[in-house]
């Protein structure tokens, strides 16, 4: 096996330490390497979360794609049910965004004036439901000051301010992690406002400085994100994505 550690992998392994402590929650990554890192989390240290299949069951497998006559199906997981799981709050999500901003305010619906934007997005889609009911992370494979800034153009899933302006009706909001292509980033600062975690191997903390549009909290000390262990990199390469689909989302920088 390659000693050599792709960025990709380093990104799934990050994606997967979201979901450290989450117990038997339905853990929902939406995404390519969200998925493998959901998977990798489940094969490893969280042998009890439940995944989807990306459409109506829950599957035992390992593989992050698998063919519909191949499925380990644990439970039957139509639209009714999930709805259970997202108002119950017994699901973490992990979503992309447009725009992302230092309180973990989210845009996938427009870039601009709403009113008129310059580029139409996805739209609102499961965000503010997600968002306001359960654990939520993001993913942004393209780490710039265009995604993250200072204010989200249209707030699709809210943040910690405005979860602390609604008091008690968004009691249950968890906006706990965010993973780019260059770090891992928290929000466990008093004043809830985006703080790095860590930056993967090879990248520096002044990159990350650079190509954040808003002022992050940044701690003396930041170590680097951890490398898979000889276990996961294997899982990783030969179990849950052997045609790495991680690669081709996230190509390695060198």
């Amino acid at each position: 096996m390659s000693p050599h550690v792709t960025r990709a992998e380093v990104c799934v392994v990050a994606v997967a330490e979201c979901f450290r402590g989450d117990g038997e929650l339905l853990a929902n990554p939406i995404g390519t390497i969200p998925m493998i890192g959901g998977r990798l989390a489940r094969a490893t240290f969280e042998p009890d979360l439940a995944m989807t299949d990306g459409e109506a069951t829950l599957i035992a497998n390992d593989r992050a794609v698998v063919p519909p006559d191949q499925r380990v199906i644990e439970y039957w997981n139509p639209y009714r049910s999930m709805f259970d799981w997202v108002w119950s709050g017994r699901r973490h999500v992990m979503m992309g965004a447009s725009q992302v901003d230092r309180y973990g305010n989210q845009n996938l619906a427009a870039i601009g004036d709403y009113a008129r934007p310059k580029v139409q997005l996805l739209g609102y889609r499961g965000a503010p439901g997600n968002t306001i009911n359960n654990p939520t992370s993001y993913w942004v494979p393209n780490h710039s000051p265009k995604v993250f800034v200072e204010k989200v153009d249209t707030v699709t899933g809210i943040g910690w301010d405005r979860a602390a302006a609604l008091g008690q009706g968004a009691r249950y909001v968890a906006v706990r992690r965010v993973v780019s292509n260059l770090g891992s980033f928290d929000f466990e600062t008093p004043d809830r406002r985006m703080r790095l975690r860590s930056v993967h191997p090879g990248v520096r903390v002044d990159d990350v400085v650079a190509a954040t549009g808003f002022e992050l909290a940044v701690p003396a000390d930041v170590p680097e994100s951890r490398l898979p262990t000889p276990e996961e990199l294997e899982l990783i390469r030969e179990v849950i994505d052997p045609e790495a689909a991680r690669e081709r989302e996230l190509p390695d920088p060198g």
